[in-house]
Parts: structure tokens; C-alpha cells; sequence
């Protein structure tokens, strides 16, 4: 090829035609850092020599063709492009370089995406500190995490081996250094998907998205380039804890659009206005006293909450659980559970359902009704103790209340005065109320009533000892035997108390019967004499003698 280009030049000498005018004034002398591109014209075993058009030949290394392999892709005729890496070979050839041209060229086109915004592409080989490494058709660059996408990645991981776009957000040839972002290239996207999507939403309209974040009030969906919010109370008819239960990020969904905002590009979604209000039929569907089966979805202090279908939900109140009294629904139920109810009640304009679990049994106080009839006599526990009477416990599940005024016929403040927790005590069954489910008993009225024949035994006239149980305002409460007790009035204690007798609680007196009145149940006595202090006046006197003598 040398001698060829040598003939060449010899010819030009004897012709008289210069170089410029022997190659069309193509030829300009070559500077190192320059692209040219040229022809292979030999192929040795060492360097591929191109043809560039000037009176040297250019020299690239065989290396650089090398594949996998170890073999040469390269043939003659090939046209090739290379970065003059030195001008002055001593043996008069160009120094060529088809991969230092094959960077220039790379950062070329990268200074240019920079410039023009437009996207490279790339492939993300590994993940490093803060971000991945990305192959730009041979140059490195760098891939911040927060610039891999737009919404955030759970595994990363999926993104290794895979071809993307990219912007380039800067660079540097002299490090080198290159930073890029897939996220802005998706963000560009959006926007145009932007545009198209708000041209096609309208309420009322079925789109497709996919789930982008949860909240605990809603959903955002993606629907391309604009995000639509679908509330939770939107998600079913039924009650949602939380959406989370429901959905996942990346979830592909089908909603309905509620209201489009146009000016904001507002979206409010809606899942459950797809399918029919439930409430709307029941009524139809289900009636007073119907057997329906349900699932039971959460519990309360008052109830139960049981789901008859997909967004129907009934209570069953704490009363129509059992039969048997119990404080809270589970001790009965657990959630989960799938069980038959009877509806109670359906009121579908203020969306409510009761229903019971109990009825779907016989009462138990039908029976108890004629196991328990009025005036026997039963045995029990005293299971509570309130300031109303007590609890007993006549058998699992039945109890029965004694109210203080069925206690004892003589006048007691509190019923602990007599009774406590785990006694076993005999009461008589004075009433029974199947409906409202109670049971009333007395304790007095197994003993006799003192009040019964009292003229036989109390007349006026007649003197009596008894003990002060009682001191008002109005006089003294003087009990006569168990359960009978009659009144001194004021002015008798006045006149008691001029001749320098005065009672106390505990103290006993003799009486006189002033008047009888079992009607009423009162007894009017008249005081005469006191006959022995009590315990506590025995003590006032101890104290009011030692003042006396330290005085």
C-alpha cells in the first residue's frame, strides 16, 4: 500500500499535479485527538491499516477488533472509525485508536443529552453505596438511589441486568464522572400521560391504576400521570379498619371516578359505588324472624357485629347473646366466628339490623317459670351484694334479687348488715317476669310477721322494756322485740330530759303502750324510766365524769 501511495506521488512530480489537486483538495493535515473515519485495507496479525485519505496510512492495534474469543471482527473494506492518538510515528504512520474514538464519541453524544435534555440509554449492572452503577455502552456512570424511581422500591435487586433511559443530570470528562436519573425520564413520561389521561377522565367513568401509596384514610392511585384518591369510606359498603387489609402497593385495581376536578386534576375514586348499596334490597331479603347465617367481624362492650353479607352488617346486643347473663360478648363469641342468627329488627333507611342468638334457642325461663312458681321455697349463694338487696344464685345462669325491703322486718341501711358473698341463704319466690327476665324473692317473709296479731300482744296502757335502736329529730325508735319497733315522741323524751334523764342509742328503757296501729305498722309508747345504759352511753359517762374531775 506504501509503494502504491509512493507511485502515486512520483506520478504527481512528473506530471506536474500537486497532492491537493491528485485527491479533489480532500486532503488536510491530520491532528492527534481527532476523528476521522477511514477504510481497512490490510489486516496483519498485529494492526488493521486504514485508508483515511492521506498520504500516511493509519495503524490500529488488532487488539482492539478482538471479541470473546480472541478473533479479529474486522474485514476489509470495513469502514472505521478512530481517534488519531499521535502524528508523528517514526516509521511515518498515524497512531489510530477505534476505541478511545469509540469514547469520544460516547462523550459526545453524552454532552449532547446534557445540552438537549434528550434520554441515553443504559444498562444498571450493580448496586453500590447510595445508588447503582450504570453501562452506557461503555462508559460508567453513576445511578443515585433516590433517582431509580419515582415511587419508592421495596427490592432493588429487580432492577440489575435490565436496560433503561436515562437523563443525564451531569458529568465531567476529566474525572470522569457521569450522574444520571431513570426517575426524570419516568417523571417526563407522566406528565405527557398527564395530559392524555385528564382528557379522558369524567365522573362516572371505570379507570384502571395502580395502587401507589396507602394511608389510613384512603388509596392513591396511579392512573396515569395523575393520581386519584380513593377514600377508605369509598373502599366497601361494609366497615374498613384499615386499606392496607385490602391492598398492597402495585395492586392493579378498577375504580369509579366520583368527581374530576379538571383546574387541580383532583381525583376522588370509588370501589364500592361498582357494586350495589346492599341496603337498598335488605329489606327485601331479609325479614323479622328469618334464619340467617353470618360471620362475625368485630365486638364491642354492647355486642357483637356479624356480616351477612359484604357489607351488611347486624349487632347482636350484649342481652340477646345467651340466655344467660354474661358481661361481654366473648365469653360467647370469638372473631371469626361463623354462626346463625334471627333477625330482630331491619331498619334500612338508618342502615341498622339486630339481631339475636339467643332466640334461636327456647327460653329457659319458660321452664323456670314453672320450676320456680310463687311461694316455694328455694336455696342459693349470695352472689352480689348491692345497696338495692341482694343476688342469689337459684342455678346456673338464674338469679334472683331480694330488695332490702324484702330482707328483714326490722329496719336494716345496708344489706351487709346481714349477709356477705358466698352465703347460702333461704329466700321465697314472691314474683317471676318471664319478659323482662327477673325473679323476685323475699327473706322476711319465711319468718313471721311481727305485725300480725301485734293488738293481741300490745295494748294501751300496758309497760314494756326495750332497747333505743334510733334517735331522730321527731323522738326515739324503741325496739320492742325482733322486727318491731315503736316511737317515744319528742315531747315525751322533753319531758324525760327536765327531770334530768336523757337516752342515747343502746340504752334500755321501760315504756308505756300509748296507742296501736297494725295498719299503719306504728306504735306510740310514752317514756318512764331509764332502766341500763348501753354500752356507748356507759362510756359518755366514763368521759364526761373525768372532764368533771380534771375541771
Amino acid at each position: 500500500m506504501t509503494d502504491n501511495l509512493s507511485s502515486k506521488i512520483d506520478t504527481e512530480i512528473s506530471t506536474g499535479i500537486n497532492s491537493e489537486q491528485l485527491y479533489g483538495g480532500t486532503i488536510k493535515e491530520p491532528h492527534a485527538g481527532e476523528l476521522i473515519k477511514g477504510k481497512a485495507v490490510c489486516i496483519t496479525k498485529d494492526v488493521v491499516i486504514i485508508d483515511i485519505g492521506y498520504k500516511s496510512e493509519g495503524h490500529v492495534p488488532i487488539k482492539e477488533f478482538l471479541n470473546e474469543k480472541g478473533n479479529p471482527e474486522v474485514k476489509v473494506g470495513d469502514e472505521i472509525e478512530a481517534l488519531i492518538e499521535n502524528t508523528d510515528d517514526e516509521k511515518g504512520y498515524l497512531l489510530l485508536s477505534k476505541e478511545k474514538a469509540g469514547q469520544m464519541r460516547l462523550w459526545n453524544e453524552i454532552e449532547d443529552a446534557y445540552k438537549t435534555g434528550k434520554a441515553v440509554e443504559g444498562k444498571i449492572v450493580q448496586k453500590i453505596k447510595a445508588g447503582f452503577s450504570v453501562d452506557l455502552n461503555g462508559i460508567i456512570a453513576f445511578l443515585p438511589g433516590s433517582q431509580l424511581d419515582i415511587w419508592p422500591v421495596n427490592n432493588p435487586d429487580q432492577f440489575i441486568n435490565n436496560t433503561f433511559m436515562f437523563k443525564v443530570l451531569q458529568y465531567d470528562r476529566r474525572k470522569p464522572n457521569i450522574v444520571v436519573s431513570r426517575k426524570a425520564v419516568l417523571e417526563e413520561e407522566r406528565e405527557r400521560h398527564k395530559q392524555d389521561t385528564a382528557q379522558t377522565l369524567e365522573d362516572g367513568k371505570v379507570v384502571d391504576g395502580i395502587v401507589k401509596n396507602i394511608t389510613n384514610y384512603g388509596v392513591f392511585v396511579d392512573l396515569g400521570g395523575i393520581d386519584g384518591l380513593l377514600h377508605i369510606t369509598d373502599i366497601s359498603w361494609g366497615k374498613t379498619k384499615h386499606p392496607s387489609q385490602i391492598f398492597k402497593v402495585g395492586d392493579k385495581i378498577s375504580a369509579k371516578v366520583i368527581k374530576f376536578n379538571k383546574e387541580e386534576k383532583k381525583v376522588a375514586l370509588g370501589l364500592k359505588q361498582m357494586k350495589p348499596n346492599p341496603w337498598d334490597t335488605a329489606s327485601e331479603k331479609y325479614k323479622v324472624g328469618m334464619k340467617v347465617a353470618g360471620k362475625v367481624v368485630s365486638m364491642v362492650d354492647y355486642g357483637a357485629f356479624v356480616e351477612i353479607e359484604q357489607g351488611l352488617e347486624g349487632l347482636i346486643h350484649l342481652s340477646e347473646l345467651s340466655w344467660v347473663k354474661i358481661k361481654h360478648p366473648s365469653q360467647k363469641l370469638k372473631i371469626g366466628d361463623e354462626i346463625e342468627v334471627n333477625v330482630l329488627e331491619i331498619d334500612s333507611g338508618n342502615k341498622k339490623l339486630s339481631l339475636s342468638l339467643k332466640q334461636l334457642k327456647p327460653s329457659p325461663w319458660d321452664e323456670i317459670a314453672l320450676k320456680y312458681p310463687k311461694g316455694i321455697k328455694i336455696k342459693g349463694i349470695v352472689k352480689n351484694i348491692a345497696d338495692y338487696g341482694i343476688f342469689i344464685g337459684i342455678e346456673e345462669g338464674v338469679d334472683g334479687l331480694a330488695h332490702i325491703s324484702e330482707i328483714s322486718w326490722k329496719k336494716i341501711k345496708h344489706p351487709s348488715e346481714l349477709f356477705q358473698k358466698g352465703q347460702e341463704v333461704e329466700a321465697e319466690v314472691i314474683s317471676i317476669d318471664k319478659d323482662k327476665e327477673r325473679l323476685s324473692l323475699s327473706i322476711k317473709r319465711l319468718q313471721k310477721d311481727p305485725w300480725q296479731e301485734v293488738e293481741e300482744r300490745y295494748h294501751a296502757g300496758m309497760s314494756i322494756n326495750g332497747r333505743i335502736t334510733n334517735i331522730a329529730n321527731f323522738g326515739a325508735f324503741v325496739e320492742l322485740e325482733d322486727g318491731l319497733e315503736g316511737l317515744i315522741h319528742i315531747s315525751e323524751l322533753t319531758r324525760g330530759s327536765k327531770k334530768g334523764v336523757n337516752i342515747t342509742v343502746g340504752d334500755t328503757v321501760e315504756t308505756e303502750v300509748l296507742n296501736v296501729d297494725p295498719e299503719e305498722k306504728k306504735i306510740g309508747l310514752g317514756f318512764k324510766a331509764l332502766i341500763s345504759r348501753g354500752k356507748k352511753s356507759e362510756e359518755q359517762d366514763v368521759k364526761a365524769a373525768g372532764e368533771e374531775t380534771t375541771a
